[in-house]
């Protein structure tokens, strides 16, 4: 399999999750805004020797760990675009808008199985850095198999991408969002390359009775 490379420095792209799977740092606790929580941490940073190697702020070592684990040991049934039932991955995107976008509709499909839309879930961000070489989908023409909508289709073309590139030791694969047009995700195939997690703001999305979704910031 030939797919090209890119090398990236990526700050501060984007992973929601439910709010009942949240569980906050230690020093959130201690200041009332993002912005205060970042100054915070790098606060305690200059005085710190304890920093590892993926540069995570030794106060956010241990969660922000725990977050990235329980992506990679937590599998949705039948897998998603670029991992099955037996491997996790970390998913992210680019922009809030296209992390609003994904988790909105993978919740709305569920919401279809039910027949209900009628539903308010609460999401916390997640902020990541990745840095290296990463395979890059972005500027294939046509577009390839595993971004068509249709899951049915898209995610076994792209669990086999995704196997194959694996055993190749890639790092992730950056990828056109298929559900926000222009927006782009990455998926990283190991726990290593996602670094500087923090957490960010806090998001509403609710179904009033049909598939279209809005979201708001709390």
């Amino acid at each position: 399999m030939s797919i090209a490379k890119t090398e990236i420095a990526q700050q501060r792209t984007v992973r929601l999750i439910p709010t009942a799977h949240y569980k906050p740092p230690i020093l959130r606790a201690l200041v009332d805004s993002d912005r205060e929580l970042d100054a915070l941490a790098a606060l305690e940073g200059l005085t710190s020797a304890r920093l590892n190697q993926r540069e995570i702020n030794p106060d956010f070592e241990d969660w922000a760990a725990s977050c990235v684990e329980a992506a990679f040991a937590y599998r949705r049934k039948g897998g998603n675009r670029f991992n099955d039932e037996k491997t996790g991955a970390w998913y992210a995107a680019f922009e809030e808008r296209t992390a609003l976008a994904e988790v909105a509709f993978h919740k709305t499909r569920e919401l279809g199985f039910i027949g209900r839309f009628d539903e308010r879930t609460e999401y916390h961000a997640l902020h990541a850095s990745f840095i290296g070489h990463f395979h890059d989908i972005r500027g294939d023409t046509p577009p390839p198999e595993c971004l068509e909508p249709d899951v049915a289709i898209g995610y076994p073309a792209g669990q086999a991408i995704a196997r194959a590139l694996i055993e190749q030791k890639s790092r992730g694969l950056i990828y056109p969002s298929v559900r926000n047009d222009g927006g782009t995700c990455l998926v990283a195939f190991q726990e290593i390359v996602v670094q500087d997690v923090l957490p960010g703001a806090r998001w509403k999305i609710t179904w009033a009775g049909s598939p279209d979704w809005a979201a708001s910031a709390i």
